[in-house]
């Protein structure tokens, strides 16, 4: 069982950075952030794998957020910059142990755990 929680959620203007954290507990494999925004389904916007640090990214957010990850600390972060008011969201963090899946990592079922989410807002 692994637990997650996030932080560093909040408000920023359009153009603005923020910074999240996700806290694990227990081993991971992979751990990657989410977005939801209300009446949308929930995407995929970044993923790393624990040991080797490859990462990925949708188009839609490439080149302004970064994931990276302390694995001393065992946890992952998420740097967005140049944000923009389609941002706006409950971004999710989740992770997963599993080394084979046959889903991609940007994918909402590569992930058996969850946390808590926490708000992003981004105004023009």
């Amino acid at each position: 069982q692994v637990q997650l929680v996030e932080s560093g959620g909040g408000s920023v203007q359009a153009g603005g950075s923020l910074r999240l954290s996700c806290a694990a507990s227990g081993y991971t494999y992979i751990l990657g952030w989410f977005r939801q925004a209300p009446g949308k389904e929930r995407e995929g916007v970044a993923s790393i794998f624990t040991g080797s640090g490859h990462t990925s990214y949708p188009d839609s957010v490439n080149g302004r957020f970064t994931i990276s990850r302390d694995n001393a600390k065992n946890t992952v972060y998420l740097q967005m910059n140049s944000l923009e008011p389609d941002d706006t969201a409950l971004y999710y963090c989740a992770a997963d142990t599993r080394t084979y899946s046959t889903y991609t990592p940007l994918i909402r079922r590569r992930y058996a755990y969850w946390g808590q989410g926490t708000q992003v807002t981004v105004s023009s």
